[in-house]
């Protein structure tokens, strides 16, 4: 037994190390180009299995050690136990978000008609999503999962709207594709933080009566679930216009 509670916890917390970086380097590997979307994926699963395996290691290494009273592999079994706990983390983390929302990636705030893309579409040309809507089923979805998304609304001009979207859009990193304000189209590519996944956005600004509406259509180009990412990202960009200059008009009743 002290043998093994020698060894063990040195080796556990190698292992540990080994699985988080494993988990770690899946997503910025595909993102610069080392590797593709299947290998990333891979890699992300063995570092998973990897680090379940030696969380279990570590368990018994921590018991091991407090048994025998090596308060020192006691401390490098407990690191290695809290390396792996978080290498298995993050992935279990992504698995619930995805269980708590809808499996879909086309998310607007305009669900009977979405602002549709245009200087966009030569872009996603051999993506796996189409940039066409998928009508009332996916809409359907997206009312259960996201029921608050809505328009915002302002008492200003269209045109002034438009700037300020503008703006907005580039203070979020996003990177403009067009601009157009004689129609009040908007279209911008963003990207995830993890793997680097391209998602395309498209905002349409027009006149409501007195005031201006802002409806924003975000896409992924690959993957059926978005984790939530494209509803967080229409929410963000509506959040920072709402906090500029711009007046806000009540919504209609």
């Amino acid at each position: 037994m002290r043998a093994l509670g020698r060894r063990v916890p040195g080796l556990t917390l190698g292992l540990a190390v080994l699985a988080a970086a494993a988990v770690l380097a899946a997503g910025p590997g595909y993102r610069i180009g080392w590797w593709g979307l299947g290998a990333a994926f891979t890699l992300l699963r063995y570092g998973v299995e990897l680090a379940l395996l030696t969380g279990a290691i570590a368990l018994v290494a921590v018991a091991v050690c407090g048994a025998t009273g090596s308060g020192r592999r006691l401390g490098i079994g407990l690191l290695a136990l809290v390396i792996a706990l978080a290498a298995f983390g993050v992935p279990w983390r992504l698995l619930g978000q995805a269980r708590r929302v809808p499996p879909i990636h086309d998310i607007t705030t305009d669900l009977d008609d979405p602002p549709r893309f245009v200087a966009v579409l030569p872009l996603r040309q051999g993506a796996p999503n189409t940039a066409e809507y998928a009508g009332a089923a996916l809409a359907a979805q997206q009312r259960a999962g996201y029921p608050g998304l809505a328009p915002a609304r302002f008492a200003a001009p269209p045109d002034q709207v438009f700037a300020r979207a503008v703006e907005v859009a580039r203070g979020l990193g996003w990177q403009i594709v067009a601009a157009v304000p004689a129609e009040g189209r908007l279209e911008a590519t963003d990207r995830t933080r993890w793997f680097g996944f391209r998602d395309d956005v498209v905002v349409r600004v027009a006149a409501e009566g007195t005031g201006t509406r802002v409806d924003v259509r975000s896409v992924s180009r690959v993957g059926r679930s978005d984790l939530g990412t494209n509803a967080r990202r229409i929410r963000r960009f509506e959040e920072a216009l709402e906090r500029t200059d711009l007046p806000k008009a009540p919504a209609p009743k």
